[in-house]
């Protein structure tokens, strides 16, 4: 097993902050400070330089921080070889998804994956497609499941599928009647957009450029971060929004919106994506698998 104090200057070095760190780790901060300075007592140098609110590795530092990535990348390994061999899958499994895959998709996810492997805990961090890129790219995260084709060569991706995106008004609104929207009927209408990062946001601005319109053209009345914010504005008729098919199924079933598809049609990517050179436990390699083949499951299930 890893020594502990080099858990925690990893975590250190990583996050740049003893306070960041030890929140990653449900440590207190005197308790990180201690590691710290125990490991540099033994390797007789600083290996942080502190100032300005942030830690900095020093020279010492940046080596240990090499020689610390590859044991605690062996020792996860280890374990994971003699957790394969002793049985059923399990442990912790640190996973990361775009925030409208974590309210729409992976509710049913984890229940089949649970099923099928119960004694695995999920932990699950939720933000913008961009960030849980990010995450895994950081080692932070095993996996995630992001809106977004990604374009990063560290990275591994899978296609899982893919979701409509529609348009979504208020019961009465003038386009709630039509049978396809372009952007040119969109332009001028209070625009709810997500906020900057998001996948979605991301292909919306594409559609709009694509049909020849700046967005500096379009009327963005909120950015917002949470997808029930803008579900619940475009209800009230704040404005317009664009958000998946599977988000607004129950607010089209209740009448509470209208689903307008776009024209030319607009599909979000459904991506798992994971470190090229990280190790892949055999946990890791399950769930990305299994998530392959359930959002194709759902996916026929629900058209």
């Amino acid at each position: 097993m890893a020594d502990r104090r080099l858990q925690v200057f990893h975590a250190v070095a990583r996050h740049g902050s003893f306070t960041r760190a030890a929140e990653a780790l449900f440590m207190t901060q005197p308790a990180v400070t201690f590691q710290i300075k125990q490991l540099e007592e033994q390797f007789n140098t600083r290996l942080f330089d502190r100032g300005h609110g942030r830690v900095t590795l020093t020279a010492a530092g940046d080596m240990v921080m090499a020689y610390a990535e590859r044991i605690l990348g062996l020792t996860e390994e280890l374990e994971s070889r003699v957790s394969e061999l002793t049985g059923e899958l399990s442990g912790i499994l640190h996973l990361g998804t775009s925030t409208t895959i974590a309210g729409y998709w992976l509710p049913c996810l984890l229940e089949g994956f649970k099923r099928r492997y119960p004694l695995v805990v999920p932990r699950v961090s939720v933000g913008n497609s961009h960030l849980i890129e990010s995450r895994v790219m950081d080692r932070n995260l095993d996996v995630g499941l992001i809106e977004i084709v990604t374009e990063e060569p560290t990275l591994d991706r899978v296609a899982a599928g893919q979701d409509e995106l529609q348009l979504i008004v208020a019961p009465g609104h003038p386009l709630a009647a039509e049978k396809s929207v372009r952007a040119e009927q969109m332009v001028g209408y209070p625009l709810l957009h997500r906020e900057p990062g998001n996948g979605i946001r991301d292909l919306v601005d594409q559609f709009f450029i694509a049909a020849g319109i700046p967005l500096e053209d379009l009327n963005v009345t909120a950015e917002l971060g949470s997808l029930s914010s803008v579900k619940h504005m475009a209800a009230q008729g704040f404005g317009i929004a664009v958000a998946s098919s599977a988000a607004i199924r129950s607010e089209v079933a209740s009448g509470a919106l209208v689903g307008v598809p776009l024209n030319p049609p607009l599909y979000t990517p459904l991506e798992v994506i994971l470190l090229k050179d990280k190790f892949r436990s055999r946990l890791v390699s399950s769930f990305a698998d299994f998530v392959v083949e359930e959002i194709a499951r759902l996916s026929s299930e629900r058209n």
